[in-house]
């Protein structure tokens, strides 16, 4: 306590014993500063305002003299008290440096202790350190051991967009399909819910989170329990559409398979006795000769398959008043290696009503009764939809489609192939989710039930879920007969598509110039039966397909599709299933594409370019048509070469401008759209019925024919299209801040 009496002995400071702060002078703040930085664990606020107030203010002056007598009576350093060092934590200075607290104690005069002596302060310091740091790597060496010995695998890396589609395409071989191909032929050809109960469990047992299977009860048109037939009134000789012969006294014979195969689907049911009238094709010559050589009303129409759509004929032999109709295939149209004039086939006319058809008058008059035996019942039709839901775009759905359902019992080996590789897609795409890849879009995976008798499955789900199909459906990818021959791949994209297929296809085509055995490039936007109608004919969503075909690719188009034969297996067509890992191959590529590209790979300039070709030969073209199309072009040119900007470079790529612009090529067909096409012609003006002739349907088949006005309103239609298409075009421009008028 001596030192405290001794450092207190200046009279003038008795009477100060609640003063807890000294005046300092700038002078000497340098020391104060090393006294505070000392005692920087001790954290003080200041009250200016109290202090200035505290009555023993008065006494600065004295303060302040005894502060600077007392500093220079202790700054010989020379001699210092080994065991008196400063109190650290009694020392401070006020924000101002008016004022330094000398303790912490309201008690001026009172007891303190003595800090330890600076060496084995630094000795302590550093043993803690030493300390903390051998605890610090001691632990560290736990959590290494620890996940350096852990079971769990750590999570892969997701491939590049590279890598991804090698093992992709890697994991996809013909033996593999084969294997998936081989549980489908054990499922009764009749049961339709079977097939699609199967398809729903093992999609869920291979990843895909989110399976729905959705059932309709729908009308079907199936063969009656006799067979239609055709009996000759002069001869009465009777006919199975087969061509077999039959007992015309006999009303309930028993059709054979063939011959249950072999009818029109949803056409009228009873019995027609008229005359005969060879129509040929029912073109539109053949229609206006009929009109004004004879009365046609309630005759049977001899048509030949080919050369425009079924339905469209059939519509105006209705309208000319034609009764009934025999359908028969030319030898002539039949592919140069096939046989298919004398088999048995189908049609179906849904949507449609009594079986007429385009009449021409035939020289030779024959008198027929042309009995119809088939029956409309009830029946539910099932699809099986599975989802890969995607990451950044999950609303933006890539739709990919193939069927499980067959035209009558005992043909159900032509939906067993396209199933078998969806099914290998699908294993394939959700091995690389599992490994970390996560697509950008949801691909929705789908298996229609009721596809041969109209589509029915698609139609049904589409309507269900048009609202949602039209803000959020990218594209749509068909597997519907992939492998209906060996002769041809051919491609079949809308506008939009084409440059992305006829690349894949190139690729392909290097690849078999390698191994041989190489088909020729076919890729066009031709109508194509199957679910993909409703995408493209109702929805106008841009489409594909990629199939293997009989028939050669120079042969011209004759609408033999609209005849349903029946289908040979996989085994037999491609029993090594080649052509089957060549599709799937293609069609994986194509969705990889869709789901995983940040700026959609359609391109704009090939639907400007596809409208001026159609108009380019077309007689009925005008100077305002042509006008249209080439501004089109122009604008369609600019915006594609806008697009490679965030294509092509991420720093380009603003999540929200490139969804809109994505937005902007996703719906350019959509400009497209008419109300009310002619029977059998597509909605989609941009769809053609002739590859090699290339022109709009709706100016090769009007809607009325016969009236003079019909073609003024097909070409009003298209140049409402192009203009539609144009103004969609320059908002995607605005996103660019750009536009082909601008001079700057």
């Amino acid at each position: 306590m001596g030192d405290t009496h001794g450092y207190s002995s200046d009279p003038a400071l008795q009477g100060l014993e609640g003063m807890a702060y000294r005046k300092v002078r700038a002078a000497h703040t340098g020391s104060l500063e090393r006294e505070e930085l000392q005692a920087s664990a001790l954290d003080l606020e200041w009250d200016m305002e109290k202090e200035l107030q505290d009555p023993g203010l008065g006494l600065d002056r004295f303060q302040l003299e005894c502060v600077e007598h007392r500093t220079v009576g202790n700054s010989n350093r020379a001699d210092p008290d080994p065991d008196l060092e400063p109190i650290q934590p009694s020392v401070s200075v006020s924000p101002h440096g008016r004022f330094e607290r000398l303790q912490e104690d309201p008690n001026y005069i009172s007891h303190f202790t003595r800090a330890p002596p600076k060496g084995q302060r630094r000795s302590s310091c550093s043993l803690v350190k030493y300390l903390l740091a051998g605890v610090g790597l001691f632990i560290l060496g736990l959590l290494i051991g620890h996940y350096a010995h852990s079971t769990d695998k750590p999570t892969p890396e997701p491939p590049t967009d590279t890598d991804l589609l090698e093992e992709l395409l890697r994991d996809i071989t013909a033996e593999k399909i084969q294997a998936l191909h081989r549980p489908f032929i054990s499922i009764s050809d009749d049961n339709e819910e079977a097939r699609a109960k199967h398809l729903y469990q093992q999609w869920t047992d291979l990843g895909l989170t989110d399976v729905q299977l959705s059932n309709y009860s729908v009308l079907l048109s199936l063969p009656g329990p006799s067979s239609s037939r055709i009996v000759d009134r002069a001869s009465h000789e009777c006919f199975l559409p087969s061509g077999a012969q039959c007992d015309p006294r006999n009303h309930n014979n028993n059709p054979t398979a063939d011959q249950h195969f072999s009818y029109a689907a949803y056409s009228a049911t009873g019995s027609l006795e008229a005359v005969v009238v060879d129509v040929q094709y029912g073109g539109l010559e053949d229609m206006r000769r009929a009109r004004t050589t004879m009365n046609v009303t309630n005759q049977i129409a001899l048509l030949k398959l080919g050369q425009a759509p079924l339905l469209y004929k059939i519509s105006f032999l209705a309208e000319m008043g034609f009764g009934g109709v025999l359908l028969y295939m030319d030898p002539c149209d039949s592919p140069s290696d096939q046989s298919l004039w004398h088999k048995a086939f189908g049609v179906t006319l849904n949507p449609g009503g009594d079986p007429s058809t385009p009449g021409y008058p035939s020289i030779e008059r024959t008198k027929i009764q042309l009995t119809i035996g088939t029956h409309s019942i009830y029946k539910t039709v099932n699809n099986v939809c599975g989802y890969l839901r995607g990451k950044t775009n999950p609303d933006r759905y890539v739709l990919v489609g193939s069927r499980h359902d067959s035209w009558h019992k005992g043909t159900a080996a032509d939906w067993r192939g396209g199933s078998a590789m969806m099914t290998q897609i699908i294993t394939s795409v959700t091995k690389q989710a599992r490994r970390g890849w996560e697509p950008d879009r949801t691909t929705v995976f789908c298996s229609w039930g009721g596809s041969a008798l109209g589509n029915i499955g698609s139609f049904e789900w589409g309507e269900e879920n048009r609202v949602v199909l039209q803000s959020r459906a990218v594209a749509y990818v068909s597997l519907h007969s992939p492998v209906r021959g060996t002769e041809t791949l051919r491609s079949t994209a809308s506008p939009s598509l084409l440059q992305l297929t006829s690349d894949i296809q190139k690729r392909q085509l290097l690849s078999c110039i390698r191994g041989g055995n190489c088909p020729g490039p076919n890729v066009s936007s031709l109508q194509i039966p199957g679910d993909v109608s409703f995408f493209a004919n109702h929805l106008a969503v841009p489409t594909m397909e990629f199939a293997f075909e009989q028939t050669k690719a120079e042969e011209k188009s004759s609408f033999l599709s609209e005849a349903l034969f029946s289908a040979e297996s996989p085994e037999t067509l491609d029993p090594l299933f080649k052509f089957h890992e060549t599709i799937a191959k293609m069609t994986a590529e194509v969705i990889l594409r869709l789901v995983n590209d940040p700026v959609l790979p359609f391109y704009p300039l090939d639907i400007a370019l596809d409208v001026q070709n159609k108009l380019k030969d077309d007689p009925l073209r005008t100077p305002r048509l042509l006008a249209a199309a080439a501004s089109l072009r122009e604008s369609s040119a600019f915006l594609q070469s806008e697009t490679m900007r965030p294509a092509n470079d991420p720093k380009e790529r603003d999540p929200s401008h490139v969804r809109m612009l994505n937005d902007v090529l996703r719906d350019l067909e959509k400009s497209f759209l008419v109300p009310q096409p002619p029977p059998g012609v597509y909605r989609n003006l941009l769809y053609s019925l002739n590859g090699k002739v290339p022109q709009f349907s709706i100016l090769k088949y009007p809607l009325d024919p016969l009236k003079h006005n019909a073609v003024n309103k097909s070409l009003s239609l298209i140049i409402n299209a192009i203009n539609s298409a144009e103004k969609l075009i320059r908002c995607g421009l605005d996103l660019f801040e750009n536009s082909p008028d601008d001079t700057n």
